[in-house]
């Protein structure tokens, strides 16, 4: 599996398990292993150190991350963005500003807006890719 597959999945495990966390406030480490558990892709676990990375950069990183996201949205709270668009946001936002290495901009904002087309609504890229690219270009 090439690394930029093992990303995606690490990303899309990441948005599985702040999702749960925000609901069952469970720990980042069983949250992690039970998204691979549920994961559909062969070889999930090689996703996993990179997942917990992503999940526990986003924890550690919350407000700070929250904050950036409030100062790029109009009419929308943080808390009332849809929680898997608000995580989508969360873990691109760690990546692009957060992470010891981060990702670049374009990459994160594609990786965002291509999980967003599966597992948000309709609306979903549209709304995560303007709220990115506002923060990219601040």
């Amino acid at each position: 599996m090439s690394e930029k597959m093992v990303r995606r999945i690490a990303r899309e495990v990441a948005l599985q398990s702040l999702f749960q966390i925000d609901f069952n406030s469970c720990e980042a480490e069983a949250a992690v292993k039970a998204a691979i558990a549920e994961h559909e892709e062969d070889n999930a676990e090689n996703a996993s150190s990179y997942a917990l990375f992503l999940t526990e950069g986003v924890l550690a990183n919350k407000d700070a991350i929250d904050e950036r996201l409030r100062m790029c949205t109009v009419d929308w709270t943080v808390e009332r963005m849809p929680a898997t668009d608000r995580n989508i946001l969360r873990v691109a936002v760690f990546e692009m500003f957060f992470a010891k290495e981060p990702l670049a901009y374009g990459v994160a904002i594609n990786e965002a807006v291509e999980i967003a087309k599966d597992y948000g609504t309709e609306e979903s890229p549209r709304f995560i890719n303007g709220v990115l690219g506002k923060l990219a270009k601040a």
